[in-house]
This record gives C-alpha cells, sequence and structure tokens, in this order.
C-alpha cells in the first residue's frame, strides 16, 4: 500500500495510532482469524474488537468475508495489504521527473506456459484450464489474469525520454504470486525478473493465495483458484537491483541497456527442486490492486 502526506492517507494513519489495532494486524499475518478468536486472544469483548476491526477496514488494511462454521456464522479477518510505503511531500520529491507507462497484464510480448495454467477477462475464461494455446487467443488483450506453473511472460515498454534525458531509476510494481494446484497459502516459488535479457535477480512468493477472496476479485470467480497476490515494487537504480527496498542483486541501472528505445522485462517461474514453482499475475479487475504492471521511469 502507498502512502502519502496528504489527507486521503490520514486514515491509514489514524488506524494504525492504536496498540490493539497493531496487535490485530500481528495475529492476523500469521493466519486468517474471526472476531471471537481474536477477542479470546486479546482479552477483549466482540464488540470492542469489531469496532478496531472496522477502523482497519475503512482504511484497507484489513479485509473480512462471512462464513459459515458448524451452523454458525462467523466473521473472517485477514489482512489486505502486506506492507506500508510513505512517499514524503517536500521539493526533492516534487522536483523528481517520472514517466509512467502501465501495461495490463494480457500485452505480453512473448510467453511460455506449462500447466497448471490459465488466463481469463474480468468477465470470463479465455478458452480452457491447463490448455496453453490459450495464451495466443486474441482476447488475451484485456486479460486480468494469468497463472503458469512452469514457463515466463515478457512484456516490451517504450522508452519515451529524449537524448539528452538520462534515467535515474526503474520502478516496476505488480501484484504477484505463486502458482499451485487449486489454492495454497505456503507454496513457495522463486520468481526470477530480467531486463533486456539481464537477470536482475530472484524473489520467493511465499504461496498461492485463495483462503479469503479478493477484494476486487469478479463474482463468478471460481473460489479454489488465485484470489489475490502480494503487490511488489521492484527497482534499478545505481545502487543495483531491489525488492520493496531489499536489494536482491548488484545490477545497476547503467548494466540494462536503458538507452534502447523499446525495455523488455521478463517474469519467470522456473523448474526448481527446491521450490515447488509457478507464477500468477494479477491485473486491474483482480486480487487486492486495482492496477496493471506499472512501469516508472524517474530520470533526469
Amino acid at each position: 500500500m502507498y502512502l502519502t502526506t496528504d489527507s486521503e492517507s490520514l486514515k491509514v494513519y489514524e488506524a494504525l495510532a492504536s496498540e490493539v489495532r497493531l496487535r490485530i494486524i500481528d495475529l492476523l499475518s500469521v493466519e486468517e482469524m474471526h472476531i471471537k478468536e481474536i477477542a479470546a486472544r486479546l482479552y477483549l469483548s466482540s464488540a470492542i474488537v469489531s469496532s478496531h476491526v472496522a477502523k482497519l477496514q475503512k482504511a484497507g488494511i484489513v479485509s473480512s468475508q462471512m462464513k459459515r462454521i458448524d451452523g454458525g456464522t462467523y466473521k473472517f479477518c485477514s489482512l489486505s495489504a502486506n506492507f506500508l510505503q510513505v512517499k514524503l511531500s517536500g521539493a526533492n520529491s516534487i522536483a523528481r521527473k517520472v514517466v509512467e507507462v502501465s501495461v495490463p497484464v494480457g500485452h505480453y510480448t512473448d510467453l511460455e506456459a506449462s500447466p497448471t495454467c490459465g488466463i481469463a477477462t474480468t468477465e470470463r475464461m479465455i478458452g480452457y484450464y491447463d490448455d496453453p494455446r490459450y495464451f495466443l487467443d486474441p482476447q488475451r488483450v484485456d486479460a486480468g489474469i494469468l497463472w503458469f506453473a512452469k514457463g515466463y511472460a515478457e512484456y516490451k515498454v517504450p522508452n519515451y525520454l529524449f537524448m539528452d534525458q538520462k534515467v535515474q531509476e526503474i520502478e516496476i510494481s505488480m501484484e504477484i504470486g505463486s502458482e499451485a494446484p487449486s489454492v495454497n497459502e505456503k507454496w513457495p516459488s522463486d520468481i526470477a525478473f530480467a531486463m533486456n535479457g539481464i537477470p536482475l535477480g530472484k524473489w520467493t512468493s511465499p504461496g498461492d493465495f485463495g483462503v479469503m477472496r479478493g477484494r476486487l476479485t469478479p463474482a463468478w470467480w471460481r473460489p479454489d483458484v488465485n484470489q489475490y497476490g502480494l503487490l511488489k515494487v521492484l527497482r534499478i537504480n545505481a545502487g543495483g537491483t531491489y525488492i520493496d527496498g531489499q536489494q536482491i542483486s548488484a545490477v545497476t541501472i547503467d548494466e540494462v541497456g536503458w538507452q534502447q528505445d523499446q525495455w523488455s522485462f521478463r517474469f519467470t517461474a522456473e523448474d526448481s527442486t527446491r521450490r515447488r514453482g509457478g507464477l500468477t499475475l494479477f491485473g486491474r479487475g483482480f486480487g487486492n490492486y486495482d492496477q496493471d504492471i506499472v512501469v516508472r521511469v524517474y530520470y533526469e
């Protein structure tokens, strides 16, 4: 979740300004829990916990879903944001020049996929489950989600900078996760990133999330398949390559050929004996974040 110092982010800061709500976040970071469970763990009444959860929901930090268990109906809660990033206002941030390109997940220029796999728009599946041929279907340009157990997806992005402008940093944000048969919250997958054929490093996705429905998941979407991912931010600058501020390689911006007229970005789920594998990319209309693959180019 991205925050700023304007009034729109104030509800998030207010939601975090409570020891009880911070403890609720800690509990939900481990597992999904219903209101009565949270209340019992914190030695509070269900009414008080419900009030705190409502504030966290309003801030977009927590999501909930009603479930029937043993004849009773319970409000189950889970985290809908896994990290918070704050951009502080100021002269430096205002002066920073940026070009932004939003790339729909179906606008790949090269793709290789092995089952389990599939692709869908916000209205329907494209073809059938586990049939890689449908990744070439013309409807793919409208896709809001795609997934495969092994393979890669590559996207080309135009370089809109002029000859006298120089890239300082490239930032790519995406909602991404593993791909397991059905869903599996503990299904680690090593996902590799590359730009212009240069390996940038790997990030391990912890699982294929589906216990709770995604915040944006279409009503027709099956409950036993991918529901949402994690919003990850990949940055390439003069210091190296980073995921959410953690360095994953020493590859710098000057090593990736940013002077080219167009750039290619590849996301790969390799066949691995150490990790179970797979990759899911979420675009607009799916998951928890209403965005496609967003590429921001900061320049001088």
